[in-house]
């Protein structure tokens, strides 16, 4: 059964052909009908409010049926809607009609014939108009509830190790042990120096395969207390912590240094070499403790030098570190 209810556009510079049209709809009990006497005036109307199916004349001055379509086009896809274009026209011809529906349209009725026509194209705009606009309003719902999803999400999507929300809690937790327990602590970033090189080379699909790599990698060569996580699109980090003052040094991570380095992953298209810089913060219990994400910014700020030398760069937290320079690096061995 036809929603009468489904707000519909006419647009035609005739008088005479937009009121037979009103009255064609109206007597068959149609309510929401608005009249534009040109597209340009139909375009301010559906920027207010959209409709579903749009009526309109193929020739028309200033702007035609088919340059209408195309803009109705770009306005259903910032108001993330659906219209139903139908054009009436007088041509004939396979060209003609190809010509409009490769611009957009979605129907045509000949006016040689729209008495008979018009309502039995609009039953149908209808529950096509119907059926697009509740898809599009599903699609966003689904979009908004996984973008929600994501948001509070603690694993990263591509690796399946825990993401930047993730480490955050953890780098917390950490510090709060410290705390508590006069213990040590140590964050450790991984950065993939070539990453960008990779996927300009070998495409985004390959470097994927090379970022779980390296993830399953990292999985093998940390200790079982150890949490790692995926804090960028080609950064890694490593929490651990121990109940007494250990003496965190380079050569404390060496074996996850050289089991990035020094060798390669295998991929769909080969083994693959990655160039893993790598910076490091201690953190013990010397108050005033920093939170979590003042901890990983310093760390961050260390890569610079890594890339730099190559080397692992390595510092225990200050309160004062924020406002310092990066420290100098330390050789691996």
């Amino acid at each position: 059964m036809a929603n009468l209810n489904v707000p519909i556009m006419v647009v035609d510079d005739a008088k005479f052909s937009s009121v037979m049209i009103g009255r064609t709809l109206k007597g068959a009990g149609f309510r929401d009908i608005r009249f534009a006497s040109s597209a340009n005036e139909a375009l301010v109307q559906l920027q207010k409010r959209p409709a579903s199916i749009l009526v309109a004349d193929w020739l028309m001055p200033e702007m035609d049926g088919l340059q209408l379509t195309q803009q109705v086009r770009e306005l259903d896809k910032r108001l993330h809607h659906f219209t139903y274009v139908i054009l009436l026209t007088a041509k004939e011809g396979v060209k003609a009609l190809a010509e409009a529906f490769d611009r957009g349209v979605d129907d045509f009725i000949n006016k040689s014939v729209m008495n008979d026509q018009l309502l039995p194209r609009i039953f149908a705009a209808d529950r096509t108009a119907h059926m697009q606009n509740k898809l599009l309003e599903e699609n966003k719902l689904l979009v908004d509830n996984l973008q929600q999803l994501e948001k509070h999400s603690l694993t990263d999507h591509l690796t399946g190790i825990g993401n930047l929300r993730f480490c955050l809690q953890h780098l917390g937790e950490a510090i709060r042990h410290v705390e508590s327990r006069d213990a040590s602590a140590c964050l450790l970033i991984v950065a993939l120096q070539n990453a960008k090189q990779i996927e300009q080379q070998r495409g985004l699909a390959i470097y994927n395969e090379v970022a779980k790599g390296v993830a399953r990698r990292l999985q093998q060569l940390i200790r079982p207390l150890d949490i790692i996580t995926r804090t960028g699109d080609d950064q890694f980090s490593i929490i651990t912590t121990h109940l007494h003052d250990e003496q965190y040094t380079p050569k404390s991570f060496r074996r996850i240094y050289e089991g990035l380095n020094l060798k390669a992953f295998k991929s769909s298209v080969g083994y693959i070499s990655i160039k893993a810089a790598m910076s490091m913060c201690i953190l013990t219990n010397t108050p005033p403790l920093p939170t979590a994400e003042q901890l990983l910014v310093v760390t961050r700020k260390m890569l610079a030098k890594s890339f730099e030398t190559g080397l692992i760069t390595a510092t225990q937290w200050s309160p004062g570190m924020l406002k310092k320079k990066p420290p100098q690096s330390e050789p691996t061995s």
